[in-house]
């Protein structure tokens, strides 16, 4: 069972699912509201809303997280590497928490960067397999890109909002939609949402992600990790939904994410990749049903997600036993298990029966009212919602024969190790979650009363009446589901046909979306070699070029096109010192010559003058100590310059006018622009409470007349440390530097 690890990982799921249960009756009657201030300063706040639709969440999240971490104790228990996969599991398992209970939303996306990292680390636990490592990556890519964009998207909403708190944010939905930045930040939020929810064209990464061990797939990739977009999704229709851009971006790509996924998931072989699909499914019938955003549709998306939940977290863990005690799980290979595998195959049998939609299970009365919201609608949205409902039901209730019914019935035939039936740590889960899927069908009050009633009000906006039945009497729904069960068993009894023409079809096909990101990113490394070896010349001139034009382009730009020249100070030259003129003419001297020689030593020595001239205007003006700060470094750079030139290689001297007069211009661009800066603000109105702060506190406090002295010794004295290290360790490597340089050649010495 893994050791200490294991134990761990199983009571820390155990204790907050008992918790979460005991607040079910609070939450049903009102939210929970609750936090701390994290940066006051930027109105950020670790604050938790604890309402239906987290609440569902939270259950789902410990519940099955439970089923799975006991899993996991016995199917990785003996794995060297179990205990840091633990950590990975509870640390998905508290980003996923910290997300659904998130009443802020810059904290939403703090959980939200914790889930995408760890999935990653899941994803890619078996580090030496080349194909996890890649599966892992491309996850992180793609969902990490949609975060980015997400990001920019709930900064936007904030500020329109004038607040990052999402309680007071679904307020605010008519304010919001009315927005002229409505259509940017609704954009902007379905791209994390739909790169989460692995819908279509972001659909890729997710069957890939089965690299994953087994317990990472139930958990991560059916109940928790991609139901986040779904989540943020739902959690934002009080605000962002009820347009016509909502309704049709959610339900035209949920549709064709939902039957595509069907499609496909009678493509596979590998029952695990089946499954896959399936949860591709799910997950565009939920944004679909969520998109609609009627009442029906809430109520029937709420029903469809613990519905979900349940058969594919049982199917996901059912089938890793199938694999531990058979060696396989191709669909072509197995059969006759039930004699082997009993209570497995009761499992299987409970968990796909309800993902067939067949009563008495829940998954009937989910599909009931998927059919029931679909009618309900108006126009085309009607037709469209309920066809590809219909579409993708029918091609479930085919895969759940494929995934349940084939593997267990009839003759036992032979695999590569002999079945037996699993030990009880890894029957509990899918026993458990097959037998609630059996109970919520036959006791669904229970259901609708403490998690679907109180998740569609949180989602809806509003309380109205909610109602689960299973028996609802003969309508045009029942009739729906009728010929959902025909339809299903024709393609069911006629999957392996099909299954050899998509595989015809996906041959002939140039559309490969796998391949596609793949290409992406080879273009990407290629972009990036390509501007690498445009940039990266190995010129320092050309980088020092580069760096001041891009200054004085953008900063120059800025001030013509915002007008930011403050022409208020005065330029006159009334009472300026014939000694200061001297000065000033010994800086032009040194500037000028410096730009002239062609000398690189009498370049330095002419910098050298600048920077003495620089500090003898100090001087003047009463500054003695960063005037002899000043002349030490200038001392110094002139001094280790002029060594290290000595034991550089020589270079032939270049002439090209053009050369130079592009560096003059850049270097003339460099001094107008940081001359406007320093007129700009000097003309400014000075703020002077540091001033005042500083004359009124370095004689009493510090015991100090010399207000820059007091400042760098006391106020900042572990600046001031930290500028001696810094100054210290550059002597000592410009020390090594020189000491080190190998001895000059002959030649160069007579060059």
């Amino acid at each position: 069972m893994g050791g200490p690890a294991g134990w761990v990982s199983i009571a820390f799921p155990a204790i907050l699912f008992l918790y979460f249960l005991g607040l079910m009756p609070q939450v049903a009657l009102a939210p929970v509201l609750g936090g701390i201030d994290w940066v006051p300063s930027l109105g950020i706040r670790l604050a938790v809303l604890l309402d239906g639709l987290s609440m569902t969440f939270a259950l789902l999240i410990t519940g099955i997280g439970l089923a799975v971490t006991l899993y996991s104790a016995r199917y990785l228990g003996d794995h060297p590497d179990y205990p840091r996969f633990v950590c990975y599991l509870l640390m998905f398992m508290v980003g996923m928490l910290g997300l659904v209970l998130s009443d802020d939303l810059i904290m939403l996306f703090v959980f939200w960067e914790v889930t995408t990292i760890s999935s990653y680390l899941l994803i890619g636990f078996n580090a030496d397999s080349a194909k996890s490592r890649r599966s892992a990556l491309q996850a992180l890519l793609v969902t990490g890109t949609g975060g980015l964009a997400m990001l920019g998207g709930m900064i936007i909403l904030g500020n329109v909002a004038g607040t990052f708190q999402l309680s007071q944010i679904l307020t605010m939905g008519d304010e919001i939609r009315a927005h002229p930045w409505y259509m940017a930040i609704l954009l902007l939020v379905l791209a994390g949402t739909f790169t989460k929810s692995a819908q279509v064209p972001f659909h890729f990464w997710l069957p890939n992600a089965m690299a994953a061990p087994t317990p990472v797939s139930a958990y991560l990739h059916s109940a928790t990790m991609v139901k986040a977009g779904v989540f943020l999704m739902a959690r934002m229709n009080p605000t962002l939904g009820g347009t016509d851009a909502w309704f049709w971006i959610l339900t035209l790509f949920g549709g064709v994410t939902a039957v595509f996924a069907s499609v496909m998931a009678m493509r596979q072989t590998d029952i695990k990749q089946v499954l896959a699909y399936t949860t591709l499914m799910a997950l565009g019938t939920l944004t679909m049903f969520i998109g609609a955003g009627t009442h029906y549709a809430i109520m029937a998306a709420m029903t469809f997600l613990v519905v979900h939940s349940l058969y594919k977290a049982a199917l996901f863990l059912m089938i890793g036993i199938v694999d531990h005690a058979t060696g396989t799980r191709e669909a072509g290979v197995l059969g006759g298990l039930s004699k082997a595998m009993p209570l497995t195959g009761l499992a299987a049998a409970l968990a796909a029966i309800s993902m067939a939609g067949i009563p008495p299970m829940v998954g009937f009365i989910g599909k009931e009212f998927m059919y029931k919201a679909g009618l309900g609608l108006e126009g085309f949205g009607a037709f469209w919602v309920t066809m590809m409902a219909f579409a993708a039901s029918v091609l479930m209730f085919a895969v759940g024969g494929i995934v349940a019914l084939k593997p267990f019935r009839g003759d036992l035939r032979p695999t590569p190790h002999a079945p037996h039936e699993g030990p009880w740590p890894m029957l509990a889960g899918p026993l458990v979650l097959g037998a609630l899927s059996l109970i919520f069908g036959l006791v669904p009050g229970v259901l609708g009363h403490y998690l679907v009633g109180p998740a569609t009000h949180a989602v809806f906006g509003e309380v109205r009446p909610v109602e689960l039945y299973l028996w609802g009497g003969i309508n045009m729904a029942l009739i729906l589901s009728l010929l959902t069960f025909l339809a299903g068993w024709l393609v069911y009894r006629r999957h392996e046909a099909i299954r050899a023409r998509l595989a015809a079809i996906e041959a002939r096909s140039r559309v490969d979306f796998d391949a596609g990101w793949d290409r992406l990113l080879d273009g990407f490394k290629a972009f990036a070699a390509w501007l690498t070896g445009l940039i990266q010349t190995g010129s320092l001139q050309r980088y020092m070029a580069v760096t001041f034009a891009t200054f004085v382009v953008l900063v120059g730009g800025t001030y013509i096109l915002k007008g930011a020249f403050q022409a208020g100070l005065s330029l006159s030259t009334d009472g300026v010192h014939p000694v200061q003129w001297a000065v000033l003419g010994l800086i032009a001297t040194g500037a000028i010559l410096t730009v002239w020689t062609h000398s690189r030593m009498t370049a330095v020595a002419a910098m050298g003058v600048v920077g003495i001239g620089v500090a003898l205007i100090f001087i003047m003006f009463s500054a003695p100590d960063v005037a002899i700060t000043q002349l030490l470094v200038e001392v110094l750079v002139v001094v280790l310059v002029s060594l290290a030139m000595l034991r550089l290689p020589y270079l032939p001297r270049r002439s090209k006018m053009v050369f130079r007069t592009g560096h003059a211009v850049i270097a003339g661009g460099m001094g107008l622009v940081t001359t406007f800066l320093t007129i700009s603000v000097l003309a400014s109105d000075f703020d002077r409470r540091l001033t005042t702060y500083f004359e009124a506190t370095s004689y009493p406090e510090a015991f100090g007349r010399n207000i820059v002295n007091v400042i760098l010794v006391d106020f900042r004295a572990l600046d001031t440390f930290g500028e001696i290290t810094v100054v210290a360790i550059a002597a000592i490597a410009a020390f090594a530097l020189l000491r080190g340089a190998p001895p000059r050649r002959k030649h160069e010495e007579e060059s």
